[in-house]
């Protein structure tokens, strides 16, 4: 990207004169009493008690979204539309300005996360010209807490101005000045996000590392030594892959004898060195299409008269149908962290961590750090990973276009670094600094790190592509129960699952308890051999081209090793492709298998 379309100086005067407009008379500073007034004279209320609203934008608008400012902030690859708009953006921010000194906004300002060292404090600024748009600044405010003045910084600040036309919608972040703008949206997904990439951006330059991640606590029986182990848990994921819905899963757990999962976040976290992670909400912002008997605290949250809606279908007798996805595909809620519970021996077992914080690793007997994927054709529902693994699997932030949502590009392979795709500046940089955080952990906690791979998806799915380009969906994928992805987790929880190794290079499942139908899922029993071989292929073809391409941002030379030597240990017949690194300079000469294998197998893993 040329250095000449971005107008640095122009972002810098917008901030500058940005600052006195905030204290204009047409802005009023609202408690959220009288906040909560405004957004409510504008809601329908369920019978529950909870409050609904439909927005006209129904999801977050990520192709209008730029970066604006140095090197270090801007977006490696821009389309043509976002180039229009960073072109643009110095004649719509004094644009900004304007309305930002005429239309009545409310002004609303919270706090992230809870502790000694790193709270964001987030100053949005929502237009109110359409007097319903007070429900946006009301619902993104019951996601944090008050702001505590003894507690540090930064200031961040958001413009949310859903009025501007439509022709001009787009989102301008400008990190070095920790201001984001939504223009010509009322999705209230934007103030969240905003707010949420500027804190991972933040967190990074402070040495931790901005995690697109929900965490829990899960306290099991080790079967190995019948003693109970409290557990740390990452659960990585892009959005609708589950990340919510497990972070917040009680996954069949034996709460009498003292098992439990406690969650403290479900979107994002920011990773210490030590292990622990810090905070950042205390309302989760959840999809909605959630059945009460296999989510039963995400459904007890959802009907809990603090919770509040955006898009779900409310009928006429005001009952909510979150699985009715007739007017939109993404349905959402803000929910409280502390209204989820289930049902233990006739009474309400609250399931919420006291704190949003997940604690370091010296304070717990181990930590589990789970990706999440989407995949619908040959891949386990679960893999055991080493430490060198989990990198690759951040690094590749694998899931996979749906028929349902992108039928052009149904069954394509779609990675995101970390599964975040709101990494501001390199996303090398921050594969490098997980990486970091992770080695050290392992050479100072050896045997109390696991690494997964949670597949959510299904196996057996066939879709053919014509002459034409076409795409036909010939055989539908067989999802993974809920129940079946429950008993996985328990079971690695528990130290109870048995683990082999799989045709893609890692060990994949082949028995859990309670999970007699996994048997049921091998990908023999939906391919034949070449379609299996097939599926590697493409597989391995575009982690190849994606970490070509994230090496271009400075991807640490080792990592680069460790994914050549993942190529090498897949069991597909036939010649090898040629190694990227040494294209690259980072490795001089192929590796043998066996050497692969033995390299791959030096890497610790804590299996407890």
């Amino acid at each position: 990207m040329s250095d000449t379309l971005y107008d640095t100086d122009a972002y810098a005067r917008f901030a500058k004169k940005m600052k006195p407009l905030l204290e204009g008379p047409n802005i009023i500073h609202p408690s959220m009493k009288q906040l909560k007034k405004m957004a409510l004279n504008s809601g329908f209320r369920s019978v529950f008690g909870s409050y609904g609203w439909r927005s006209a934008v129904s999801s977050r608008v990520g192709p209008r979204t730029v970066y604006l400012g140095s090197r270090d902030v801007v977006l490696p690859n821009t389309t043509d539309v976002q180039k229009g708009i960073i072109k643009n953006a110095p004649a719509e921010l004094e644009k900004v300005l304007h309305l930002l000194n005429t239309l009545p906004f409310v002004h609303i300002r919270r706090q992230m996360g809870s502790n000694g060292t790193f709270n964001p404090k987030c100053n949005l600024y929502v237009s109110v010209a359409d007097k319903k748009n007070a429900r946006l600044a009301y619902m993104w405010a019951n996601t944090l807490k008050e702001p505590d003045p003894g507690q540090p910084g930064p200031e961040f600040f958001m413009l949310h101005i859903p009025d501007e036309h439509q022709l001009r919608q787009q989102v301008l972040a400008i990190p070095e000045h920790n201001i984001n703008i939504a223009l010509a949206t009322d999705y209230m997904g934007e103030d969240k996000k905003g707010f949420l990439r500027q804190a991972m951006w933040a967190a990074d330059k402070q040495g931790m590392v901005g995690l697109h991640a929900g965490t829990k606590l899960v306290t099991a029986k080790n079967e190995r030594d019948g003693e109970m182990k409290r557990s740390g848990v990452f659960l990585f994921g892009l959005s609708a892959t589950g990340k919510s819905t497990w972070s917040c899963h009680q996954l069949g757990l034996d709460y009498t004898g003292g098992e439990m999962t406690q969650a403290c976040q479900d979107d994002i976290v920011f990773l210490k060195k030590d292990g622990g992670a810090f905070g950042s909400e205390n309302g989760f912002f959840v999809k909605t299409d959630v059945d009460p008997e296999l989510q039963e605290a995400m459904y007890n949250a959802l009907i809990d008269k603090s919770a509040l809606y955006e898009n779900v279908l409310i009928d006429s007798k005001r009952m909510p149908d979150f699985l009715d996805e007739t007017l939109c595909a993404n349905g959402r809620a803000v929910i409280q962290k502390d209204k989820l519970s289930i049902k233990q021996g006739g009474k309400n077992v609250y399931i919420q961590a006291d704190h949003i914080d997940l604690p370091p690793l010296d304070e717990l007997d181990e930590i589990v750090f789970a990706f999440i994927t989407r995949r619908n054709t040959i891949m386990s529902f679960a893999q055991r990973l080493t430490a060198g693994q989990a990198v690759l699997a951040y690094l590749w932030g694998e899931s996979t276009h749906s028929y349902a949502s992108q039928p052009a590009k149904a069954g394509e392979s779609v990675r995101i670094v970390g599964t975040d795709p709101f990494i501001v500046g390199s996303r090398a940089k921050k594969v490098n600094s997980f990486h970091e955080i992770i080695m050290n952990l392992e050479s100072r906690y050896p045997g109390k790190l696991r690494y997964f791979q949670y597949n959510t998806g299904g196996m057996g799915e066939i879709i053919e592509k014509g002459t034409s380009g076409k795409k036909t969906l010939v055989r539908k994928t067989e999802r993974v129960p809920i129940e079946l992805m429950a008993a996985i987790q328990r079971g690695d929880m528990r130290h109870t699952n048995r683990y082999e190794e799989g045709p893609l290079g890692v060990e994949r499942i082949i028995s859990c308890i309670g999970g007699d139908a996994i048997k049921k899922y091998k990908p023999e029993n939906f391919y034949n051999e070449d379609q299996i071989q097939q599926y590697i292929k493409d597989l391995f073809e575009g982690r190849r081209r994606f970490t070509g391409e994230i090496s271009d941002e400075g991807l640490d030379p080792e990592i680069l090793r460790l994914a050549e030597e993942s190529y090498g240990a897949v069991s597909s017949p036939g010649p090898k492709p040629k190694p990227f690194l040494s294209i690259s300079g980072a490795v001089s000469k192929k590796t043998t298998r066996g050497k692969i294998r033995s390299s791959l197998n030096r890497i610790p893993r804590g299996r407890g």
